[in-house]
């Protein structure tokens, strides 16, 4: 068997590995002693539209037709939806003929990675980084080149930035709004990473392509705005998954944009495709690329998530607990308060409380909260949070 693939399957993610421990410590002492933050797994129910459509697609369309094969990049018709409402929202060029639908974002990192990357290659990202990172660009025989994010802000450290490009250098991977910190960048940041993008192009002689993973784009808070990255930088490949915007992980539906404007566009997009084919990727579920087709713009109630930040925030900066602000997604990252985060998770564990720590996020020293769960559940555990934080102040 391949020795590789072997480690993969026989060690889960820690992110699920304490996920799998709370459900058997829920059966153990009752689900009400038991505070899961440990799975970004919506909390929310999906639009009303969502189901008005698939219901509506059930009853009226061919059965054959809706769950029978797709052309391999996608149905046509969502395609073209979906670059009609690229267009229109972000004023940036598209094309139907350059989006291919995938299985989540999961997928649509995966395909675009080995699209573009060659053995050997190496692929810029920042911490903190969702941790499947690592595996997605291995898997494209390429190296993560990991790099430490402004420690006050989590915007990225351009000094650090400037000398990690090589000859190698394929890709520079981003997340906004980011999975673990839910910091969003700014405009700012923006415009200096594709001015350093196309100045580092130009001296290695070679396109450095952006890769960015947006599942998380509209969940965001107060009137914060997120860039489109193709309107700023041309060699821009968009990630996207409908995951989170509409409360549908389990059904594994989303999609790769490749800027009809990049550097050899079209050879790009073949490659999407070959990687796709090659991956087995082809083909996303019918039903639910036809159902997307009918749903551009729509986004599930949000609101209850800034809540839960407001909320769990304010109490956990109470308790002496130091986090940077959150503007996006719904996940607080949050500094331990020993050296050893994973120390600090296994005491969190006395009081029912489960934690993510940042090591796998490459972020030592810190530990991830998804609120991404009921208002009630958040009430109940902040007196946990409360004696937990009495622990270190003794």
């Amino acid at each position: 068997m391949n020795a590789r693939m072997y480690e993969l399957g026989s060690r889960r993610s820690v992110i699920r590995e304490i996920f799998e421990f709370g459900k058997k410590r829920a059966a153990e002492v009752g689900a009400d002693k038991v505070f899961d933050f440990s799975l970004g797994n919506p909390s929310v129910e999906p639009p009303k539209v969502v189901e008005d459509t698939l219901v509506s697609l059930l009853h009226t369309d061919n059965a054959t037709a809706l769950h029978g094969y797709t052309s391999a990049q996608g149905d046509a018709e969502t395609r073209r939806a979906i670059a009609e409402y690229i267009a229109g929202k972000h004023g940036v060029k598209t094309d139907p003929d350059y989006i291919y639908m995938t299985c989540g974002a999961a997928a649509s990192l995966t395909i675009t990675l080995s699209a573009i990357c060659n053995a050997g290659d190496e692929v810029i990202t920042f911490a903190p980084f969702f941790t499947e990172y690592r595996v997605f660009t291995q898997t494209a025989g390429a190296k993560l080149i990991e790099l430490a994010s402004d420690p006050d802000t989590f915007q990225i450290d351009f000094s650090l930035l400037e000398n990690a490009f090589t000859e190698k250098t394929a890709a520079v991977l981003v997340n906004s709004p980011n999975n673990p910190s839910g910091v969003v960048y700014s405009e700012e940041t923006v415009k200096k990473l594709s001015a350093l993008l196309e100045r580092k192009s130009r001296e290695l002689g070679k396109t450095i392509y952006l890769i960015t993973d947006e599942p998380y784009r509209e969940l965001v808070y107060g009137g914060v705005k997120v860039p489109y990255l193709t309107a700023y930088y041309k060699n821009t490949v968009v990630c996207y998954s409908y995951s989170k915007s509409l409360s549908l992980p389990g059904e594994r539906i989303g999609y790769i944009f490749v800027s009809p404007e990049a550097d050899a566009a079209k050879e790009l997009y073949l490659a999407v495709c070959g990687a796709g084919r090659a991956l087995g990727y082809v083909c996303a579920p019918s039903l639910f690329q036809k159902m997307i087709a009918k749903c551009q713009g729509a986004v599930s109630d949000v609101s209850v998530y800034e809540r839960n930040r407001d909320v769990l925030l304010k109490a956990l900066e109470e308790c002496g607990f130091r986090c940077v602000r959150p503007d996006g997604a719904f996940y607080l990252f949050v500094r331990s308060p020993e050296p050893d985060a994973n120390a600090f998770c296994e005491r969190a564990k006395k009081y029912g409380l489960l934690l993510v720590p940042g090591d796998d996020f490459g972020c030592k020293g810190y530990v991830r909260i998804a609120y991404c769960v009921s208002p009630e559940m958040i009430a109940r555990s902040l007196p946990y949070f409360k004696k937990l934080a009495d622990e270190y102040k003794k």
